[in-house]
């Protein structure tokens, strides 16, 4: 039987930051959860943009494209308030930020599509095939995905189309979660277990919010987490999480939803770890949509 995640899907949701000058790894790496400065010709990173309280305000996949130029791919719809605040930070370095998104597309690459295009790798490697770039992502329910980023002008990918509904429901899947407007500085890294697929060095240098993402790594246990949820009804990000024990607090937030094509939502969920201990969950209050969840697709980090 054919998995339904097979296939090449557009990715008009998500848009392209350049960072371009000869400062540009420099700059990013005091600004970026990720090591820039020593990012390769055959990786991407994916990595956040915090706040000074160490809340993500936006979330990217980033690849060189040259010495002097840096792509971030990230949702559109907080790009233009990302490329505003990193630029005022820009100072005396020599590096632009730009919407670059009208000068690429962007697609989605899932199954045999994904091999089709590049081998199976590790997540976050990149190959370069003609004039575009390909990220391989984290898997979804054993299916391989990749991004692909090639100017605008070029042919797309071949493979059957993918309809993008499906796309989305594979990105939830992965586990892997890409900050969104309702999602902006709501949590930390490892409330969306970024320090567990890549999105955090905790080596490199300082960055906003660094002391704050530090200190929740390794002063204590971690007391919130993402897992796989799924519901019967529509889900979306943003929504609050409550555990029948207190109807008053909640105990997490939706962060990525998208319809399952077996019926029902499935969702990624930022959780208190206590509320998966057992209980009800539900969406929206005590008395709301009951939510049942799973963990994480992929191992976590017990130290780093």
């Amino acid at each position: 039987m054919t998995h339904v995640l097979n296939g090449v899907s557009p990715l008009p949701h998500l848009g392209v930051l350049r960072v371009e000058g000869a400062d540009a790894s420099r700059f990013l790496q005091g600004q970026l959860t990720q090591d820039f400065a020593l990012l390769r010709p055959d990786e991407a990173h994916l990595a956040a943009y915090c706040s000074p309280k160490g809340r993500m305000q936006a979330s990217f996949i980033g690849f060189r494209r040259s010495e002097a130029e840096i792509l971030l791919v990230m949702s559109r719809d907080l790009l233009e308030a990302t490329r505003k605040r990193l630029s005022m930070f820009v100072l005396r370095a020599k590096a632009k930020l730009a919407d670059a998104s009208a000068e690429f597309a962007l697609y989605g690459l899932a199954g045999d599509a994904a091999l089709a295009v590049a081998p199976a790798g590790p997540p976050w490697s990149r190959i370069d095939v003609g004039a575009a770039t390909v990220v391989r992502l984290y898997p979804s329910d054993g299916q391989p995905r990749s991004l692909w980023v090639a100017p605008a002008r070029e042919a797309p990918p071949a493979g059957p189309a993918l309809d993008p509904a499906l796309w989305h429901w594979g990105e939830v899947r992965s586990g892997v979660a890409t900050i969104t407007a309702p999602l902006a500085e709501a949590l930390v890294p490892q409330m969306l277990n970024y320090e567990s697929i890549g999105g955090v060095n905790f080596k490199k240098g300082c960055y906003p919010g660094q002391e704050v993402v530090a200190r929740s790594q390794f002063r204590g246990t971690l007391k919130r987490r993402a897992y796989l949820a799924h519901a019967t009804e529509g889900l979306r990000a943003g929504q609050e999480v409550f555990h029948e024990s207190d109807p008053q607090q909640p105990c997490g937030i939706v962060a990525q939803a998208a319809a399952a094509p077996g019926g029902g939502w499935d969702a990624i969920v930022s959780l208190q770890i206590t509320a998966t201990e057992g209980g009800r969950l539900s969406v929206g209050g005590t008395n709301g949509m009951p939510l049942s969840v799973s963990a994480a697709p992929y191992p976590l980090l017990a130290d780093v």
